[in-house]
């Protein structure tokens, strides 16, 4: 290769680094023009200079093998053969990046290695554990029980997951993994085989011995437990008085409309035919006072959907205590101290009797609720009327009435304030009063017993649909309280208290 001497030198320059330190070649490039070099600056420019040489090479040494000339100008040419020098620097990079990610692999695999050795160590602890178990289970038949096999069975089922999973992934020698997994297939046989063999029947005495505890138990805790006894018989009076009373069955306004708050209405009762009484609605006039218009109706069908009725007139009653017993209506006469015994099949006055001392025209009527000075009432004993004197000074007075002459037959007088009272009705001869506690909540607060004298106090929630209510009647044998509560008809059952008796279990 011909080349000009002074690109030459400037190769040999740049390929220094790479090739070693040729000296010191600046007197040679400073020297030199560009067009020539004589024969003494070209061979003082090769000789070495004093300083010591760092390569491993000198530059004579490199440019020992080359030949040259002059030409007719006396500008020096000459050939030289430059060793291959070139540095492989793409094959280094790559060669270090192939380094770097068998590295992190390296550290993967490893950590991978230990989390292994790890688990296994774990599971050789619970294997040792395990085999303590069954080893026990084996010497003594007796002292195991069905969840005992089952709970080792759970973590015999962990240990062969962990097991496959292991196989899966590990790298290198699995000696130990397939060690492992051949002690977890042994114990697992192990346990069947000792479930299958029960010969004695153990799991089976067992559960008849913890059948038998349980009902030994339930029996102990049964000696103090009272047998629920059933409702008492519709118009029995084989109970201990009302517990409590249902929420309200809404069964529909009155038949003459929103105007008539007042009023009343229930159903007849005779003990002869308890369940065939008809029902009636008697609401009053809008000046609250006047009763002159009510409706009867076969049946609880017949009143819900307005059909079949027979309307009837009289003239006249006066408030809301009116009941109907033995298929006769008794009411408080206009503006007396009267009772009227109205026949319902003629609508005729039988009897009419003065009810004696009676308050009357609004004198003592009931809380908020004008003109029921006289309030009849009907329970499983009869036909009452709850009333006040002016000797009992406003206190409620019970008396007995012979419901076919209206004689009163007796008379309890009780403590009780009867216009600080909402309403009252009477159950197996025992009065109970309610008071309003707030415009949709009333309570029983108040009884008194004709049959013992006892008067005392009760706290039974009567829920109500509306403010004020007019009137309750109480039928023995639906055993259910009808209400009239500002125009609308409710009615609710009533809860009794019974005498219990002892449980006595029996077991088949």
């Amino acid at each position: 290769m011909s080349l000009g001497l002074p690109f030459l030198l400037a190769l040999l320059f740049l390929l220094g680094p790479a090739a070693g330190d040729l000296g010191n070649l600046e007197p040679l490039i400073s020297g030199a023009s560009p067009g020539s070099f004589s024969d003494d600056d070209f061979s003082s420019s090769l000789t070495p200079g004093p300083g010591p040489s760092t390569g491993p090479t000198t530059v004579s040494q490199l440019f020992s093998n080359f030949t040259g000339s002059k030409d007719d100008r006396g500008t020096c040419q000459c050939s030289i053969t430059l060793p291959d020098t070139t540095f492989p620097a793409d094959r280094v990079e790559r060669l270090e990046n192939t380094a770097h990610s068998l590295s992190r692999r390296f550290k993967i695999e490893l950590s991978k290695v230990k989390e292994y050795i790890r688990l296994i160590s774990v599971y050789e602890k619970k294997l040792v554990n395990l085999t303590v178990r069954v080893e026990i289970m084996e010497s003594d038949i007796i002292s195991y029980t069905k969840l005992e096999f089952e709970l080792i069975k759970i973590e015999v089922k962990e240990m062969q997951k962990l097991i496959i999973l292991l196989k899966k992934s590990f790298v290198g020698s699995s000696e130990i993994v397939d060690q492992l997994e051949l002690e977890i297939r042994n114990l697992t046989l192990v346990v069947e085989k000792l479930e299958t063999l029960d010969k004695n029947n153990v799991l089976i005495i067992r559960r008849n011995i913890v059948a038998l505890k349980k009902r030994l138990k339930e029996c102990e805790a049964s000696k103090d437990e009272k047998v629920p006894l059933p409702p008492p018989a519709p118009g029995s009076c084989s109970h201990s008085g009302v517990l409590n009373i249902s929420s309200p069955a809404v069964v529909q306004l009155n038949w003459r409309g929103f105007s008539y708050k007042y009023g009343a209405w229930g159903r007849d009762y005779s003990p002869e035919d308890p369940g065939k009484g008809l029902y009636w609605v008697a609401p009053l006039e809008t000046d609250r006072r006047t009763f002159q218009y009510y409706r009867l109706y076969n049946t609880l069908d017949d009143l819900l959907l307005y059909t079949n009725a027979q309307q009837y007139e009289i003239k006249y009653g006066q408030g809301s205590g009116t009941v109907v017993y033995k298929n006769n209506m008794y009411v408080n006469w206009y503006d007396t101290r009267n009772i009227a015994k109205v026949n319902l099949t003629t609508n005729k006055v039988a009897v009419t009797r003065t009810l004696p001392d009676a308050a009357y025209n609004n004198r003592f009527s009931y809380a908020n609720v004008d003109w029921q000075d006289i309030d009849l009432a009907v329970d499983e004993n009869g036909l009452w009327v709850i009333y006040s004197t002016e000797a009992s000074t406003g206190n409620m007075v019970i008396s007995k009435l012979n419901d076919t002459s209206l004689v009163v037959l007796n008379t309890w007088h009780t403590k009780q304030y009867k216009p600080s009272v909402s309403n009252a009705f009477m159950v197996c001869g025992v009065l109970y009063a309610t008071r309003t506690l707030s415009t949709r909540t009333e309570e029983i607060f108040y009884y008194y017993d004709t049959n013992t004298g006892k008067e005392g106090k009760l706290d039974i929630i009567m829920h109500k649909m509306q403010e004020k209510v007019q009137s309750i009647n109480y039928h023995p044998f639906d055993q259910k309280l009808f209400v009239y509560n500002d125009g609308y008809l409710l009615n609710y059952d009533v809860i009794f208290k019974q005498e219990h008796k002892q449980a006595i279990p029996t077991y088949s």
